[in-house]
């Protein structure tokens, strides 16, 4: 065992190191090779080429391999082919693999070899002279493969042998030629024979090709091609050389630059670790991609210089007119550099590019300065007298990077420019910041007289005009930031807008004297501030207010007021907050605006709905959803399908919603609004969970997680969900960290009742679970002394639920008496301020009410019939289900209604088992059980009650002490009113619990009277 042990360490002694601990990915491949292990073992030969370019990561999943195999007992043997010129070594990994198995199992090897000592010692020295022997001739390099084959088979009839022969590529022809025939003619033992090659090594008239085309055409061998790694692999390999949780910005950028490649990731690493700056390559891994290149003749070497300075495809038409040379000579550079697997041809365009990019950029990094920005300079003066070059879309983009790269501002500003704006309009709005960020760095560097020319750029859709004409105004830096605020904010980069907003005001506040601009830009820090979870946004609205009053109207006013609309709308949605939004429409239609008018009418729509007009509100919102789309405004689009959706939950009109957040979500992620497509995902996973669909919810809201949007609001709402969904399956310490998760996501500087009131009813539904009743009530008073705004009764009215029924159930209990009148008193507040505007509300009202009758013994089953009819219509499984055991129960204590009862409690019973609802399916369960009714699907009536019967097993004697206990008797109490021993006392109090199945005496009693033990029998 300690020789095989041995035997498998040594591959880390001739191979490349592995940087990361931990294996990454190739579960697919790992899998298949253990497969053929399993199948060797049994007895069946197996064969497998693995291929893949240099650093993909073949030695690691070998290296994990052999690891499997040698802890399954298997013999290892190792060889690699060494790189020593065209030919090699020849049997070079034979006779090292060959050399393993006779060190590790030296008798076996010498008496399979017996009678052919000199013949395989042509192999294998060690055992005996070759030259003592036959001369060759004809057959013998065939003999001599055909006993190298007996050998192997011999040795592998009774244990298991892994053959590994690495770097194939490098492979004599004598190697190629034995392997050729051992996949062939292997057909016994219990023999892994797995070879490996690097893929981008086998260019067309590389002699491992042919033998490649052949072993594929056998069926006996598996061949399996390794990818890179994808982001999500590079980031766990990053978490494994880091020992911690990477940067976002550094798994970004090592994916990026490496391209999923495992070593270029390692060395990448290194040299981040090194200290060498963004965009550096160190210099070992540098050298290493060079090698090739400098190989090549000098004008190949001149070729590849020019195409990686033209971009990661550049055109054959661009290429020949930066080059200048003639075109045979151009051709033959470049048949040298596809040659040697430098440059590929596009499949889909007359162009070139580099087969991986970290060599491109070798190459980019060892031109002299000069050099790159003559290039530059030279690319973009032939693109700009002949724009047809290039494809149409990547003209203006291509153009831009050359003349910033040949440090030509005057040039590259205008360029630039221009870029930022065609790729906004394609909705790219995180490249459009880098350029306008690029735009700002060049500005200063601009001659006064080149930026004087210069125009607004598209500001009219970003950036309020101000009264300004186009035609005869020349762009501002203000303008510039704008763009980029606005640039920033759509593409998630919150912090960055936040600071380009923080230094547009700091201008504004020195020589720079515009109120207007001014008051855009603390409108847009009003939004950045409350998205960041650092305040509530209203300072910024109001001190835009001030700036733009007693100004006459523009566009900037609608802004300001639309701020100030929505803020009341998140937070308060009452008259003031309807009147903004009314005026804000007002001015936007009044100067020309329309997209600012459009999303004032999305804000109108969504105030008109929470103040009881629900059709106007709805029509609102989807005319303007129509005309955003139509316009081509699609963060205003978006937005329409936010609020449409949340409209639409807050109406009970669930499935709708999640039909209106499927489409938002379609249309935000085509166009890259990462936020956007957040927020409607967090409201179709808490329209899903209404629905009942609770695996799907969990599935959305965990999708949103792992989004970029999962660590901002959207992702709390996802938790929200998440912890909801705990509560009702009963997890609640699983709820408690969920929603621990989304506070921090909320913040606390902004309490915003669509996140405080679910907060506030998941936490009271925690409490209710663990039994902290002075907690439910604590929580209830908060939230009372807080208040319900208009239009938050779709969370206003859970919250109560919950609080309500913890008092309900808790009836009876000694320990719950003191303060339930005052409990009960705050729920009758509430209850008077919720609105009823939809069934499902209606519905929740009946329910609370009958719950406030239960929870003070004065329930009737009259009325929970009418719950049960109110929820019937709706799609609200969860909720019927628990106004359908609650009807049971009432049946079953006024008597006369076993089967009604029962089949209630079927339906109850199905639905809990169904969403997974383990608390509500256990209380039916146990409701069942006390009233000895079946909860089989089949129809069957219910079994006839025995008043004498024991409930749960008690005894007459265990019921007179459970009544006691019930009532807060303590055991000495119990002993003297019933005449028996404190001693007897405590042994039938321990039985009883252990008989109901709970922890103490204060669930015993609550469990006692929620199931009515201590009644007649039900």
């Amino acid at each position: 065992m300690s020789d095989n042990t041995d035997g498998c360490a040594m591959l880390g002694a001739v191979e490349t190191r592995s940087v990361s601990p931990v294996f990454v990915g190739r579960a697919g491949e790992l899998t298949a090779l253990t497969e053929a292990l399993s199948r060797a073992t049994a007895g069946e030969p197996q064969a497998l080429l693995i291929g893949g370019e240099a650093g993909v990561g073949k030695t690691r999943l070998i290296e994990e391999f052999l690891d499997t195999a040698c802890d399954r007992g298997a013999v290892v043997a190792l060889g690699g082919c060494l790189e020593l010129g065209a030919d090699g070594l020849p049997f070079a990994p034979f006779a090292t693999a060959l050399r393993s198995l006779h060190r590790k199992l030296p008798g076996e090897l010498t008496a399979a070899a017996d009678g052919h000592q000199g013949e395989l010692a042509r192999l294998l020295p060690e055992l005996g002279d070759p030259g003592s022997h036959e001369p060759a001739d004809e057959d013998s390099t065939a003999r001599l493969f055909e006993l190298t084959v007996r050998l192997l088979e011999r040795l592998a009839a009774d244990r298991t042998i892994v053959l590994v022969l690495e770097d194939l590529h490098w492979a004599d022809t004598s190697t190629r030629h034995l392997l050729t025939y051992l996949l062939r003619t292997l057909r016994r033992g219990r023999i892994v024979v797995i070879a490996s090659y690097r893929a981008d090594d086998i260019h067309r008239r590389h002699p491992l090709r042919p033998l490649l085309a052949e072993l594929d055409r056998l069926r006996t061998i598996r061949r399996i091609e390794l990818s890179r790694f994808t982001r999500a692999e590079v980031h766990r390999q990053l978490t494994g050389i880091l020992a911690a949780e990477p940067d976002p910005g550094l798994v970004e950028e090592v994916f990026e630059r490496s391209d999923g490649n495992a070593f270029f990731v390692e060395e990448l690493v290194v040299s981040h670790e090194a200290g060498c700056a963004a965009g550096q390559l160190s210099d070992s891994l540098r050298d290493l991609l060079l090698v090739r290149v400098e190989t090549l003749p000098e004008d190949a070497q001149r070729v590849a210089r020019i195409v990686a300075e033209g971009g990661s495809t550049v055109e054959y038409g661009l290429l020949a007119a930066v080059a200048r040379l003639a075109e045979d000579e151009l051709i033959e550079a470049l048949r040298a550099c596809v040659g040697a697997n430098i440059l590929l041809a596009v499949p889909d365009g007359d162009a070139y590019r580099f087969r991986h990019s970290l060599v491109r950029e070798a190459v980019s990094d060892d031109l002299l300065p000069g050099e790159r920005s003559r290039l530059n300079r030279r690319y973009a003066e032939v693109l700009e007298a002949d724009p047809a070059l290039v494809r149409p879309h990547e003209r203006t983009t291509r153009l831009a990077t050359y003349w910033y790269h040949a440090h030509a501002p005057e040039k590259a500003l205008p360029a630039v420019l221009q870029a930022a704006v065609e790729t906004r309009k394609r909705h790219a709005y995180a490249e459009q910041l880098s350029l306008l960020e690029r735009a700002m760095e060049l500005w200063d560097k601009v001659p006064g007289e080149t930026r004087d020319s210069l125009r607004p750029i598209d500001y009219a859709d970003a950036y309020p005009a101000c009264g300004c004409d186009p035609e005869t105004t020349s762009l501002r830096f203000l303008d510039l930031l704008a763009e980029a605020a606005v640039a920033a904010r759509l593409s998630g980069e919150r912090e960055r807008a936040a600071k380009i907003c923080r230094t547009a005001l700091r201008i504004l506040d020195g020589d720079e004297n515009d109120p207007l601009r001014a008051a855009w830009f603390w409108t847009e820090m009003a939004r950045l501030q409350s998205n960041l979870g650092r305040g509530d946004g209203w300072p910024e609205i109001a001190r835009a207010q001030e700036l733009v009053k007693g100004l006459p109207p523009s566009a900037v006013h609608a802004t300001v007021l639309v701020g100030a609309a929505g803020w009341g709308m998140l937070r308060n949605p009452g008259p003031e907050a309807l009147a903004a939004a009314e005026r804000a429409v007002e001015y936007a239609r009044f100067v020309k605006a329309e997209p600012i008018e459009l999303n004032a009418r999305i804000t109108l729509g969504t105030i008109m709905v929470s103040a009881g007009d629900i059709e106007g509100g709805l029509a609102a919102m989807a005319e303007a959803l129509e005309r955003t789309t139509v316009l081509g405004q699609f963060h205003e689009a978006a937005r329409a399908h936010v609020n449409l959706s949340s409209s639409m939950e807050a109406l009970g009109r669930s499935r709708e919603a999640v039909e209106t957040a499927t489409s938002g979500i379609e249309l935000a992620r085509s166009r890259g609004l990462v936020d956007s497509a957040g927020w409607i995902r967090a409201n179709l996973a808490e329209s899903l969970l209404s629905l009942g669909e609770w695996d799907r919810s969990k599935e959305e809201a965990e999708r949103l997680l792992r989004s970029a949007a999962g660590s901002t609001k959207p992702g709390g709402t996802a938790l929200l969900q998440l912890a909801h969904l705990a509560t009702f399956r009963g997890e609640p310490a699983r709820a408690t960290g969920h929603l621990a998760e989304a506070l921090t996501r909320y913040g606390t500087r902004d309490p915003i009742p669509q996140y405080t009131l679910p907060v506030a009813q998941s936490e009271i539904a925690v409490a209710a679970a663990e039994g902290r009743l002075a907690d439910v009530r604590d929580q209830l008073a908060a939230t009372a002394e807080t208040g319900f705004p208009p239009g938050t009764h779709r969370y206003g009215w859970p919250l109560v639920l919950t609080a309500v029924t913890a008092e309900a159930d808790s009836r009876g209990l000694p320990a719950a008496d003191e303060g339930r009148e005052e409990a009960l008193a705050v729920v009758r507040r509430c209850v008077r301020v919720l609105a009823t505007p939809a069934p499902i509300w209606q519905a929740y009202s009946r329910q609370v009410s009958e719950e406030l009758a239960r929870a003070e013994g004065r329930e009737s089953a009259d009325r929970w019939a009418e719950v049960v009819a109110a929820y019937e219509p709706l799609e609200r499984p969860y909720e019927l289900a628990r106004a359908r055991r609650r009807l049971a129960d009432a049946l079953l204590v006024e008597g006369g209604h076993r089967e009604e009862a029962a089949a209630l409690l079927r339906e109850a019973h199905a639905t809990a088992v169904r969403l997974g609802a383990r608390p509500l399916r256990e209380d039916v369960e146990l409701l069942a059980a006390r009233a000895r009714l079946s909860l089989a699907a089949e129809k069957q009536a219910p079994a006839p009650a025995e008043p004498g019967d024991d409930t749960f097993g008690l005894t007459p004697r265990e019921q007179d002490v459970l009544r006691l206990v019930a009532v807060g008797r303590t055991n000495r109490q119990i002993a003297e009113e019933l005449f028996i021993s404190p001693k007897t006392a405590s042994v039938h109090v321990s039985n009883i619990l252990a008989k109901l199945g709970v922890a103490g005496r204060g669930e015993a009693a609550a469990l006692a009277h929620r199931l009515h033990l201590l009644d007649p029998a039900l």
